[in-house]
């Protein structure tokens, strides 16, 4: 296949050259298919239903440099998936004394099915990987800026102070409990092997007296979950991987949301390390990391839909919803690897303005911290005063341009009581309990 023919990703930014393109390649599934097919010869002479020569001759065989991926493509079509056409070039390749053994007893359902478990394991390695340096990146940020007051905005709007130090907490626990979502499902991922429909049937007739010992021989044999029974029409593994994986997506795509929005240049509270260029605009540095999570966070949901759909599987095999998994389940992989990736370099290159989100705090001219003064007011002057009398400083503020710090300072009402206006009118000193949350959040590994 020439560079112009192959998937490089040329629309894809998001995952193109990234680890998870490599691990759902074409050549990736070859060689995941290769495994299943050496791994059952192997799991058969493991039980005694195949001579050892025939383990050692369909394994050495199964190099997946040996096969042309774009002939077993476009012969896939014939039969409707890749395996028939590559039975037979497995099979000559082998020789005539062990050829036999190659696939027996399997449907082509089998090893398209484990394939595609050890092709979504050797992926979610990796995804797992860029996710645990996207946790150590964003603690680093939540401990370093835990007193680092910026404008908390509910409904775009200021709402009261937070700190940014919490929001990366935030951030982390959204990654973490992708994490942990993403390792239940890749640990549990099981082979398939049931045969023509399921009854493992064939196996007894190859000479097998306990045929249901070949699937968790199998399952050993390639490092997958064993399989408590065929799963060709019940396709829980395939969803569960679309909901790790969609929400993988969701949780990364909330950080690219946050940084976009603060990223703006009337904001500039944070920005990439590195952004990326315009073709016009010589002045911008995009926010691309940030972006391209967003587009692959717009995209999940309605891969998953898809794989969600396929669960509704006809017979004891089915046609076209088992066929409907393949590409969305390979986009969705590619996308959350790209995603990861990216989230990794943005954790760990993003850049804080304390400095931006200080002067933002003033934006309201204090009224940020209108909540506190109207509890410290009321126990002072009442809440029916307190509340006429904010509502009357808070229109002078915006009219006269003043603090509200320094009209409260005025304010005959106030004189002589027993109140640190300064203090109470700082919002970098009422961000709450943030530092206990962040320091309770970072607890978690």
């Amino acid at each position: 296949m020439t560079p112009a023919e192959s998937d490089t990703g040329l629309l894809a930014p998001g995952w193109a050259g990234s680890p998870a393109a490599a691990a759902t390649s074409d050549g990736a599934f070859l060689r995941a298919l290769l495994d299943a097919e050496a791994a059952l010869t192997r799991a058969q002479a493991a039980l005694g239903l195949a001579p050892a020569g025939a383990a050692t001759a369909v394994t050495r065989a199964a190099d997946a440099n040996s096969f042309d991926v774009r002939s077993l493509s476009e012969r896939a079509r014939a039969g409707g998936n890749p395996v028939i056409p590559l039975v037979g070039e497995l099979t000559k390749a082998v020789g005539e004394e062990y050829g036999p053994y190659v696939h027996r007893g399997a449907t082509s359902q089998d090893i398209m099915d484990t394939a595609t478990m050890l092709v979504a394991v050797r992926t979610l390695d990796l995804v797992l990987a860029d996710l645990a340096r996207t946790e150590r990146a964003l603690a680093r940020h939540a401990a370093e800026h835990r007193d680092t007051a910026l404008p908390g905005r509910t409904l775009t709007q200021h709402a009261v102070p937070t700190t940014f130090g919490l929001k990366a907490a935030g951030w982390r626990s959204l990654v973490l409990d992708a994490r942990d979502r993403v390792t239940a499902v890749r640990d549990g991922l099981p082979a398939q092997l049931g045969g023509a429909a399921g009854t493992l049937a064939a196996f007894t007739a190859y000479g097998a007296d306990d045929p249901t010992a070949l699937p968790a021989a199998y399952a050993r044999e390639l490092g997958l979950a064993e399989p408590l029974l065929p799963w060709h029409t019940l396709r829980t593994p395939i969803a569960d991987l679309a909901g790790c994986l969609a929400i993988t997506a969701g949780a990364l795509g909330k950080i690219a949301a946050d940084v976009l929005t603060l990223s703006r240049t009337e904001i500039a509270e944070v920005a990439e390390g590195s952004g990326g260029g315009s073709s016009a605009m010589p002045h911008k540095a995009n926010p691309v990391r940030s972006t391209l999570i967003a587009a692959a966070a717009r995209r999940a949901p309605q891969l998953a839909a898809t794989l969600y759909s396929a669960l509704v599987a006809e017979d004891e095999r089915p046609a076209g919803a088992w066929h409907a998994e393949w590409e969305p389940l390979r986009d969705l992989l590619r996308l959350v690897g790209g995603a990861a990736r990216d989230a990794a370099e943005l954790a760990e290159g993003l850049r804080v303005n304390a400095d931006a989100m200080r002067e933002h705090l003033g934006l309201t001219h204090g009224l940020i911290v209108s909540e506190r003064l109207s509890a410290e007011l009321a126990g002072v002057l009442g809440r029916a005063r307190a509340k006429d009398l904010l509502t009357e400083l808070a229109r002078r503020t915006y009219a006269e341009g003043r603090p509200l710090a320094e009209l409260l300072a005025e304010e005959p009402q106030l004189q002589g009581v027993d109140l640190d206006l300064d203090e109470i009118a700082d919002p970098a000193r009422y961000t709450g309990s943030a530092g206990a949350i962040i320091n309770r959040a970072l607890e978690r590994r």
